[in-house]
């Protein structure tokens, strides 16, 4: 190649360079045809890339532009005379130059290309873990932050800035152990953690797991996934406490006593211990409940359990099971007879009064108690039993009492469950009945009243004791439904003897401390209108312990009574707790010596001295007296000479059915002699 014409090639290889590196497309192919014609000072020259075609002049001389299998198009001159081979030569060089630079630069540009696809994709995925609300966050394999997305940023406070570099263990809200393990490292662990905001704020987190791995799928580090549950875990606990915690008093419910019953048990077989179940239901609880309302009962119940929990020890279960019965598990004592002081604690929390809006409460306990394994060996069987044995020291009668279980108490407990369901039974089918017990005037010999007494004629058992049903009424409820049948069953009798022409007399209902609510006025009216019934036919008696709290709301419905012409009497006088100073405001008619006191006259001092002072206050408030269970001749007499007004009980007459009484009514006087 002559000089010139290696000084014209290297002038084209560097034009072919410029043109290759700054343009594109036909630009680029008019620039390579120029360079061509110019190397081989041709009038026609051209590059046709690959589909496109020649510029239209005959060829005298191509060459194609080929690196291996790429083609990139050919160079095509024309319009000299001749070429010789040093133009062939030319050319060719110059299609070998082209073809590589071509190449170089179509990989150059592929890349570039990847790159910003690439670097596309990674911005959109940033984008979208920015935009998402959960928290992402990457670490390597010691637990240091690599990577942190604004939903990271949104939920602990901290910039990406802030956290990348930081080691995980700085979110801690306390110790952990190693954040991870052979576990997660296999992905998709799941668990709810504390973690801890920039402010300070600790919150519940749902945190995921998932391994970051290279190319070769080695583990390099841990994907996080974050989302704040606080919301969802304060719901659950509230969930969870009002499942298994009673509201008004916090302490456990039944569900949560019998899992920790049985948890307490599962402990005593390890270690082959003794376990004791005391249940508990409180005296005199229904009546304050019923008399003095519902706010005042909660709020008893309340200071109750607080009570109860400042006497047992911490590792003792507490737990109200329903309306006034309470639950103690014992499970780490040595001998079951140590639930007897446990039990006697309890009772000796309540002997101080609770004091509520003025009221000066008391209230007592009974207890049964069930003993592991021997009583039952879970909750269910020992809460059941410990029942049967409290309502036993219920009906002991002798206030607050503490029984231990004992298998002949199921037979007991269940007879009296047959008894409560035939209650029902016969309140619904008509099974009860009344007598009439007269009342005699001592001073006229006339007969002057009466007073109504339910009995129950069973199916198969024939006439039930009122003794054996009227406690059960009344430890259930069903006295108020019995109540309510007394005074309508009354008022009919009434009623008929009203439109048979007898004179009116006094017929007497008793009235339990359940009945005794403002509602009570109002049956007692729509009652007596219902039979036409004249007022002066009915009298109510009210037991005094009826009168023992909430003076002005007592005398408030028993003012209503009075207004309708309803009689008052106040029934077993002397043996409840009422104070004088309040007895001279009470409408009352009537005050009743409790059987309790005539029983011993004339003999016992003490008796003699208790009736004379409940005549005498009665004559001073003047109250007429009446004085019940009078037997003898000897009770007679005494109470004749004390001044007693009058006189009922079997020396005169029995409970009489209605034909019977209404005989004895016409007859007038019984001789007792």
């Amino acid at each position: 190649m002559h000089v010139s014409a290696a000084t014209d090639f290297l002038t084209s290889s560097a034009a072919l360079c410029a043109a290759v590196l700054k343009l594109r497309g036909e630009p680029l192919a008019a620039e390579l045809g120029r360079i061509a014609r110019e190397l081989l000072a041709s009038p026609h020259g051209s590059f046709a890339a690959p589909g496109q075609a020649a510029d239209g002049a005959v060829p005298q001389l191509a060459c194609e532009v080929t690196n291996g299998a790429h083609y990139f198009g050919r160079f095509v001159v024309s319009g000299r005379a001749a070429y010789d081979d040093t133009d062939r030569r030319l050319l060719a060089g110059l299609a070998d130059l082209a073809a590589s630079l071509l190449q170089v630069n179509d990989f150059a540009l592929r890349s570039t290309q990847a790159y910003l696809d690439l670097e596309a994709e990674l911005s959109h995925q940033a984008q979208i873990l920015d935009q998402i609300h959960e928290s992402v966050l990457t670490m390597d394999q010691t637990g240091y932050i690599t990577s942190w997305n604004k939903g990271a940023e949104r939920l602990f406070g901290y910039s990406a800035q802030e956290a990348v570099g930081r080691n995980i263990l700085f979110l801690y809200a306390e110790e952990d152990t190693a954040f991870h393990d052979a576990f997660v490292e296999q992905g998709g662990r799941m668990m709810e953690v504390r973690r801890r905001k920039k402010s300070g704020e600790v919150f519940w987190a749902s945190l995921s797991l998932s391994p970051l791995r290279d190319r070769e799928q080695r583990p390099i580090g841990l994907i996080a996934y974050l989302t704040d549950i606080t919301e969802r875990k304060h719901a659950e606990e509230r969930l969870h406490h009002l499942a298994y915690y009673d509201a008004l008093t916090g302490l456990p419910n039944r569900s949560l006593m019998a899992k920790l019953v049985d948890q307490g048990l599962t402990s005593a077989q390890r270690k082959n211990a003794t376990a004791c179940i005391l249940f508990i239901d409180l005296n005199r609880f229904k009546m304050f409940n019923d008399t003095l309302g519902r706010a005042t009962g909660d709020e008893l119940l309340k200071q109750v359990a607080q009570r109860f929990r400042q006497v047992l020890r911490e590792q003792d279960v507490v737990a109200r099971l329903s309306g006034d019965e309470f639950a103690v598990g014992l499970f780490d004592i040595r001998e079951h007879f140590e639930a007897t002081t446990v039990a006697h604690k309890l009772q000796a929390a309540l002997v101080e009064p609770i004091i509520i809006e003025g009221h000066d409460l008391r209230v007592g306990a009974s207890i049964g108690i069930s003993v592991y394994p021997q009583d039952g060996v879970d909750a269910e069987a020992l809460l059941r039993v410990a029942d049967i044995a409290m309502a036993r020291a219920k009906l002991g009668g002798d206030g607050d009492s503490v029984t231990f279980y004992s298998h002949d108490m199921n037979q007991g407990m269940q007879e009296r469950m047959r008894l409560e369901s035939g209650l029902r039974q016969a309140l619904a089918d008509g099974e009860l009945l009344l007598h009439y017990q007269p009342k005699f005037e001592i001073s006229t010999h006339s007969m002057v009243g009466a007073e109504a007494l339910v009995r129950w004629m069973h199916p198969q058992r024939g006439l039930v004791p009122p003794a054996e049903f009227i406690p059960l009424a009344e430890a259930t409820g069903l006295i108020v439904q019995l109540g309510e049948w007394v005074l309508e069953a009354a008022c009919a009798q009434a009623a008929r003897w009203q439109a048979a022409g007898l004179p009116p007399f006094r017929l007497a209902v008793n009235v339990s401390a359940r009945e005794f609510s403002p509602a009570l006025p109002v049956r007692v009216s729509e009652t007596l209108a219902r039979y036409q019934l004249d007022p002066s036919w009915l009298e109510l008696e009210i037991t005094e312990s009826t009168l023992m709290h909430d003076i002005e709301r007592v005398i408030a419905i028993m003012d209503r009574i009075t207004a309708l012409g309803v009689s008052l009497s106040l029934d077993d006088f002397g043996t409840g707790y009422s104070s004088l100073s309040y007895l001279k405001r009470f409408p009352i008619d009537t005050l009743k010596i409790d059987r309790s006191f005539t029983t011993g006259l004339p003999f016992d001092g003490n008796d003699c001295a208790i009736a004379s002072t409940i005549i005498s206050i009665g004559r001073q408030l003047r109250h007429k007296v009446i004085a019940e269970g009078v037997e003898t001749l000897q009770q007679l007499e005494f109470l004749r000479d004390a001044g007693c007004d009058e006189v009922q009980g079997y020396l005169f007459s029995r409970p009489l059915p209605a034909a019977d009484f209404e005989e004895q009514l016409r007859a007038g006087w019984v001789d007792p002699s």
